[in-house]
């Protein structure tokens, strides 16, 4: 595997890997990883000849008061589990870099898209994402790029971003990957206390009911809601962001009975420490 760090030296290696003929799966991350990126390099491992692992930590999709110069900087045990999970590059750009024009150039996704959930909250996150994203896209030239499910507000704006411009690769969405006791994997999870982090695993205990509720057959939204919030207050330390429910693909405002597929989503705090899980409500 091999670490780089300039848009020169990626460019080299994506033309190295065009000229042979190989396909291209691009793994976009802000570092820190753990089983839920494992779990992303590998299935780009395994439907590609070639794999590119970004680590960035974007600082334009940092607030003014987020957790920018806290977040977990770890490229060295990163570029390990890169390697083992069967990257062939790791692409480690500083923010000049990738920002050459002190910002002046963005991609944006406009719309109630980027404004509900977790954009209601962080007005310029999604356009930090959109624009990094894309200037991956531009210099990795993926034939197929790589997320998770957990950041399902993500997806939807980058499915929204590819379809509108014309990216020609194919997004990959892959599960949530989960601790044995149910805390979604999380780079942040590192911030929780002991005592946080018990108290988190009633994130993925409120999404297993609401879903054993809609698959006995509830329908009613605001139930459901109500349900996943009430139990989440239960509990002394969450501090709710919100639980809100949206169609998907687009996330689109539902009616009072739920139909087709649907997003249910939570942002909660644990002391200074900001979690989103989610669960997709839908028909067998």
């Amino acid at each position: 595997m091999k670490l780089v760090h300039t848009v020169v030296e990626l460019r080299e290696e994506v033309a190295q890997a065009k000229a042979k003929g190989l396909t291209i799966g691009l793994v976009p991350t802000m570092g820190a990883l753990h089983e839920g990126h494992g779990s992303l390099i590998k299935a780009a491992n395994m439907e590609n000849d070639f794999v590119i692992v970004s680590v960035f930590v974007n600082p334009t999709q940092f607030g003014p008061n987020e957790d920018l110069d806290a977040y977990p900087r770890t490229l060295e045990a990163d570029c390990k589990m890169a390697e083992e999970m069967g990257a062939n590059v790791v692409f480690a750009p500083s923010p000049k870099e990738m920002y050459p024009s002190e910002d002046d150039t963005w991609v944006e996704v406009t719309g109630d898209i980027t404004k509900v959930l977790c954009g209601r909250t962080r007005p310029i996150h999604f356009r930090g994402v959109t624009t990094v994203v894309s200037k991956l896209f531009n210099l990795a030239q993926p034939d197929r790029a790589y997320f998770g499910q957990k950041d399902a507000q993500q997806v939807e704006v980058l499915k929204r971003m590819v379809k509108d411009l014309f990216f020609p690769l194919q997004m990959r969405i892959m599960p949530i990957i989960r601790e044995k006791d149910g805390l979604a994997k999380s780079s942040r999870n590192t911030y929780l206390s002991a005592e946080e982090r018990t108290a988190a695993l009633v994130l993925s205990r409120s999404l297993k009911a609401a879903k054993a509720a809609y698959d006995a057959g509830e329908r009613n939204t605001a139930k459901i809601i109500n349900d996943v919030t009430e139990m989440i207050k239960a509990e002394p330390m969450s501090n709710i962001d919100y639980v809100e429910i949206y169609a998907v693909p687009g996330l689109l405002p539902v009616g009072e009975t739920l139909t087709g597929s649907n997003l249910l989503a939570l942002a909660v705090k644990f002391g200074t420490t900001r979690l989103i899980d989610n669960v997709v409500l839908e028909e067998k």
